[in-house]
Order: structure tokens, then sequence, then C-alpha cells
């Protein structure tokens, strides 16, 4: 259970590759001086636990009947107990921002030791996040088409479950991973390494992570990436930025996608970008659509000038 959300269990975390069909869970351990434990189990079978605790007391009782003869006698007592346990509401509501600044560091550590790598390594990651169907996924598949000449992309796939996403990214071209978070809303830095060592990712490429569908918790997960993207579609409210305001005041490019519908829905892009300068006023913007193509230029440059930029 992520206790800085309350989402998940680490143990429903799996990462496979297109193709790959078992039930092999990859579980990792993070211990106090950083280093990582990792194992795996076949998890093809599930376990029933029933308990139940039964407190019988005998108790023996002896009576003098004067003439000296001792008469004893004994009666079970079958008792059930019931505990209440109260707590403090203050030590309870400390203990739990206790366990989420824990969590909080040992992610921040991984991080710290992703971006080294990504450095060391000349890869440009970029975590790509948004609410659902705002349609990451296929600008990814897009980009990949019209530019996996002009660059080598790996891709990071995150969703709660299935495989759709990453087999639709390996069939435009790319090589992919999926990483299923189960019940969890995010990914998180444990699983970009563990994804990363598993994708093979080359140097000098670009990395994109596309993360859980969910503007609130991936926000509060440095995963090491070099940028974050945030996508947002003409479909969604103008007010997205001031409602999820950590999301966009950690993005360093707002894209907003689908504009060939913009002449069908009332929608005001300014009013977008005036919202989401509010809280993030060094964010840039650029305006696309998958669909129809337009911007995608505009998208494609930035590419390359942040590509070029972190290999200097």
């Amino acid at each position: 259970m992520c206790g800085t959300c309350g989402c998940g269990d680490e143990n429903s975390v799996t990462i496979r590759k297109p193709g790959e069909e078992n039930n092999l869970h990859n579980h990792s351990h993070v211990h106090a001086d950083g280093t990582i434990h990792e194992h795996e189990h076949d998890h093809s079978h599930s376990h029933g636990h029933s308990e139940s605790h039964d407190h019988i007391h005998e108790h023996s009782h002896e009576h003098d009947h004067g003439d000296g003869t001792v008469h004893s006698h004994s009666h079970d007592h079958e008792h059930g107990h019931t505990h209440d346990h109260s707590h403090d509401y203050a030590h309870a509501h400390a203990i739990e921002i206790k366990i989420e600044q824990d969590i909080l560091h040992k992610n921040d550590k991984l991080a710290e030791r992703n971006r080294g790598y990504f450095e060391a390594k000349n890869i440009l990651s970029i975590n790509m996040v948004s609410s659902p169907g705002s349609g990451k996924t296929s600008l990814l598949e897009r980009t990949i088409k019209e530019m996996k000449n002009n660059f080598d992309f790996f891709i990071i796939e995150g969703d709660q479950q299935t495989m759709n996403d990453a087999e639709r990214i390996q069939a435009a071209g790319a090589p992919a991973i999926q990483v299923n978070t189960g019940q969890g809303c995010h990914l998180d830095a444990d699983m970009v390494n563990r994804a990363v060592k598993a994708l093979e990712v080359k140097d000098n490429s670009v990395l994109f992570i596309e993360n859980v569908g969910n503007l609130v918790c991936p926000a509060m997960f440095d995963l090491g990436e070099s940028k974050r993207v945030v996508v947002i579609s003409v479909t969604e409210g103008e007010d997205k930025p001031v409602k999820y305001p950590a999301m966009f005041s950690t993005s360093d490019i707002c894209i907003i996608n689908k504009t060939d519908l913009l002449p069908y829905l009332n929608f005001d892009v300014e009013k977008l970008k005036n919202y989401a300068l509010r809280v993030n006023h060094h964010l840039k913007f650029i305006e696309l659509s998958v669909k129809s193509g337009e911007g995608m230029e505009i998208w494609y440059e930035w590419l390359k000038n942040t590509l070029a930029a972190n290999q200097l």
C-alpha cells in the first residue's frame, strides 16, 4: 500500500515486454541503505486464511461438608472477547505524515540514481502525464511512425492492467515494455529503474515514460526524468491547471491536443494558458492535433532541440 496516496500493492506490479505471457511478478524491496533487493515469484495460486479463537476456562470448586468429606466439581466457561482500540487523531496523523515522507525520500533517492544513469548515457527521458483519454498513446504512436528514422525511441508504458498500449507502441515501430501497477495510480522511480534494465535502453536515445492516466498522484513522484510533459485535450475543461496545480507546476511543457475539435467545442485555449501560467509561469505550450497532424512539426522540433541540449 502506498503511504502517500493510499494506492496499490507493490506485490501486484508486473513488468513485461509484449509477447511475454507468464505469471512472474517481480518484487523489489528497498533497504535502509538504499540497496534494492529483487526477486520473482510465480503467482498461479491463491491463499485463503481463516482464523478463529475460542477461549475456554475451567474453574474448579471444592466444598467441605463438615464430616471431612470434600466434594469437588468443575465448570467450563466459554468467553468471547472484544477489544476496542481508539487512537488519538493527532498521533495517527503524525505517523501518516512520517510514512509519506519516508516513501517520498526513498523514491527521490532512486530518482536521483535514475537521473545520473540517464545523464551518463545521454538518454533524454520524458515523463508523459495526463488524465485518461488525452491522447498520450496516440501522440507517441504518430511520433514513432514519423520520426523513428531520426531518433532511437524506447517506451515504458504505465497502466493498471493490460498490455494494450505496449502492443500498440511496438506495432508502431519502437521497443516497449509494459508496467502494470495493479491498484496503483502512478509509476515510481523503482518501477522505472527496473523497466529500463529490462528494456535495455540504448545510449543517445529518447525514452518516453507514459505514466498512468491521472493528474494527481504522478505529480508527487520524481522518476528521474529529464523533462515532464503534461498533455491536455480540448475536450477537457480549461480550468484543469488550477484544479490540479501540482501536475502543471511540475511540468516543463504543456501539449494541448485535439485542436481539430475546437470548431465544435466551447473551449477557450487562451483561458487554459492563463490558468496554467498562474501555477507555473515557466510553462511552455505546444498546440497540436495528432489526428490531423497540425502542430506536430513544432513538437518534433522541440524533441530535436531538447535532445541536442541534453547531449551537450
